[in-house]
């Protein structure tokens, strides 16, 4: 896999100017572009877009301050016109083109080196498992994404629900866990750079039909589930499983991830320093050719 994403930071320098084509991604990494994209973003803090936005405006500081024009350098890197390109330019090193030409101001974004870096040994719990169909029934509400600490909109969706619709989801509640499960999906572009918003439900696992008016239901089809369970303080020891999850798990696993709803749930009975949680990752084989 390292092998493969640093093959692809070679492809991507040889042709900066042009657009790197999804074809392209999995023919190098032997992954589909939207999983590898979720993979880099996770391994690198930013999407696979930004980075080779950043590497072009890199390049073109350095063409400027070798006498390239301003013209020249803002067509060969993609922008449409001078006014675009200087803007992108002012936003990225906050100076104009014209001020890095005249006093040769040097900003510079280097590449991207992958390598495999070890540190204390730890392994991650984990089962592949089949799940029948189900559903979840709860209620959502749109949230900003938060890799770290507690989201206090979900908390404030979680104070929100009336003791009434408490007890119709427990009612309707068939399905392990038993308990209060959290699924997250329709995130927003933007999103593995922590930006954007997604869409929470708070609810339970069911194999039955909603009936009740005040609560929501989403549908999940037959899928294969990587499960991780976890236990310490919490939200931290979860925060970090799922991190782990998509960064290192997944690109030497075998499988990518299918667009269905990322689940978790955590019992916190006895305070939060060792809650037991569990994260439930969406996957499929690479070999699998099904959409």
């Amino acid at each position: 896999m390292v092998e493969a994403l640093n093959e692809l930071m070679e492809h991507i320098e040889q042709q900066l100017p042009e657009e790197i084509s999804d074809s392209d991604i999995t023919k190098i990494t032997g992954l589909s572009a939207h999983h590898f994209k979720r993979v880099f973003s996770y391994m690198s803090g930013m999407t696979l877009t930004t980075y080779i936005r950043n590497r072009r405006l890199s390049i073109a500081n350095e063409e400027l301050i070798h006498g390239s024009s301003v013209t020249d350098v803002a067509f060969r890197y993609g922008y449409h016109s001078i006014e675009g390109f200087s803007r992108a330019f002012r936003e990225w090193s906050g100076f104009l083109p014209s001020e890095v030409m005249k006093n040769h101001i040097q900003k510079s974004f280097p590449r991207f080196t992958f390598y495999i870096d070890i540190k204390g040994g730890t392994s991650m719990e984990f089962k592949i498992e089949e799940k029948d169909a189900f559903q979840i029934v709860g209620v959502s509400k749109r949230v900003p994404v938060q890799f770290e600490g507690i989201n206090q909109e979900i908390v404030a969706l979680a104070q929100s629900i009336s003791e009434q619709q408490r007890m119709h989801m427990r009612e309707m509640g068939n399905l392990y866990p038993n308990h209060v499960l959290n699924a997250s999906f329709n995130f927003d572009d933007g999103h593995l750079e922590e930006e954007g918003y997604l869409t929470h439900m708070i609810g339970f696992a069911t194999t039955r039909e909603d009936v009740y008016d005040d609560l929501e239901q989403i549908s999940i089809p037959k899928s294969l589930w990587a499960v991780f369970p976890n236990c310490g303080p919490f939200p931290q020891t979860l925060q970090e499983t799922m991190a782990k999850t998509y960064a290192e798990w997944l690109p030497s696993s075998g499988y990518e991830l299918q667009d269905l709803p990322g689940i978790s749930f955590s019992k916190i009975e006895m305070g939060y320093e060792n809650v037991y949680s569990e994260v439930w990752v969406p996957i499929k084989s690479k070999e699998d050719k099904q959409t």
